[in-house]
C-alpha cells in the first residue's frame, strides 16, 4: 500500500508559513464524518477536537507572523488521498491522523494530543477479538485503512467486508451483513455515540495495534512545525494544569460530560506522559472552580 504513496512532489517556491504570510490563509484537510475528531453536528456546523486543535495552531501561526491567519477547510474522501494531498503540498496541515512509522516516511507529524488503536465492534456477548473467533467471520472495515491492513494480517482467515463510511458500517453491524467493525476505538466510540447505537461492545480489551494520534504537515516546513508543536503543548498542558479554555475544549469530545466520557485524571497522564518527552509548557495556571476537572 505504501509503495502507492511515492507521488512526485511539486517545487514549492514557498514554505506553508510564506504562503501564509501572503496569503492568511492555511489549508487544512480532513474527514466530516469522523466523532470526535471533526464531523458535521446537527447545526450543520464543522466540530471536534481535531478542529479546535487547528484553530490553535492557526492563532500560534498569527502570532509568530504578526497578522490574522484562517483555516480555509477542505473535505477529503478517504485518508490516502488526505495523505496525498498533505505530501504533494496542495494541503498544508490535517488533524485527528494515526501515526505509523512508515507514513512518518511522507508527511511530517506533529506531538500527538490523543491515543488510540485498532479495535473490533461486535454486538455484545460476540465476538471477543481473537483472531481465532474471526476466522471465517465477516468483518467490516474502510477500504485501505488501517484496520483493514491490522485485520489482514492479525486474521488472514477473516473475511473482510469493504465499507465507505463509519455511520453506513454501524448500521451495517446492527443489520447483521457483518459481524464485526474493525477500526480506530476511538471513532468506533464515537460513531456509536453519534448514531445513538445500542448492544454493542468493543473488543478485546487491549488494541490490536496502537499508536498516537496528531496532526501532519508537509515535509521540510520546520518553523511551522515548531510552531504546530508549542500549540499543542500549551493546550495539553493547559489541561494539566485545570485551565477553563483548555479543560472545556478537551472535555466536550473526550471527558466526562463529552462524547467518550474518560475520566479526567485518564487524560492528564497521557497529557503529562506526552510532555515529559519533551520540554514542560509554563502556562499560568487558572484558579477558578469552573475550571477544575
Amino acid at each position: 500500500m505504501l509503495a502507492a504513496w511515492v507521488w512526485p512532489v511539486n517545487a514549492r517556491a514557498e514554505t506553508v508559513l510564506e504562503r501564509a504570510a501572503r496569503t492568511g490563509v492555511i489549508t487544512m484537510g480532513g474527514r466530516t464524518d469522523l466523532v470526535p475528531y471533526s464531523f458535521v453536528d446537527g447545526k450543520g456546523q464543522l466540530v471536534g477536537l481535531s478542529i479546535d486543535v487547528a484553530e490553535r495552531i492557526a492563532a500560534e501561526a498569527s502570532t509568530y507572523l504578526n497578522r490574522p491567519v484562517r483555516l480555509a477547510f477542505t473535505a477529503a474522501p478517504d485518508a490516502n488521498t488526505l495523505f496525498k494531498q498533505v505530501h504533494t503540498g496542495e494541503t498544508d496541515l490535517a488533524c485527528g491522523v494515526q501515526f505509523t512509522w512508515e507514513r512518518e516516511m511522507f508527511v511530517d507529524y506533529s506531538i500527538p494530543f490523543s491515543l488510540s488503536g485498532i479495535r473490533l465492534l461486535t454486538r455484545s456477548g460476540g465476538l471477543d477479538g481473537t483472531a481465532a473467533s474471526l476466522q471465517g467471520k465477516r468483518i467490516g472495515v474502510l477500504a485501505g485503512s488501517l484496520g483493514d491492513a491490522t485485520i489482514k494480517s492479525y486474521a488472514p482467515k477473516a473475511v473482510r467486508v469493504p465499507l465507505t463510511e463509519i455511520d453506513a458500517a454501524v448500521a451495517a453491524l446492527q443489520a447483521g451483513r457483518v459481524e464485526a467493525l474493525a477500526g480506530d476505538s476511538i471513532l468506533l466510540a464515537g460513531a456509536v455515540a453519534k448514531t445513538g447505537a445500542k448492544g454493542l461492545a468493543v473488543v478485546p480489551g487491549v488494541g490490536l495495534q496502537r499508536y498516537a494520534v496528531g496532526c501532519i504537515i508537509p515535509e521540510n516546513n520546520s518553523t511551522f512545525r515548531n510552531l504546530m508543536n508549542l500549540a499543542i503543548a500549551k493546550l495539553l498542558q493547559g489541561y494539566i494544569n485545570g485551565n477553563r479554555d483548555a479543560t472545556e475544549s478537551v472535555n466536550r469530545w473526550l471527558g466526562p460530560s463529552g462524547i467518550l466520557e474518560l475520566p479526567p485524571q485518564v487524560i492528564k497522564d497521557y497529557f503529562q506522559m506526552v510532555l515529559l518527552t519533551n520540554e514542560q509548557i509554563r502556562v499560568p495556571a487558572d484558579t477558578t472552580p469552573e475550571a477544575k476537572p
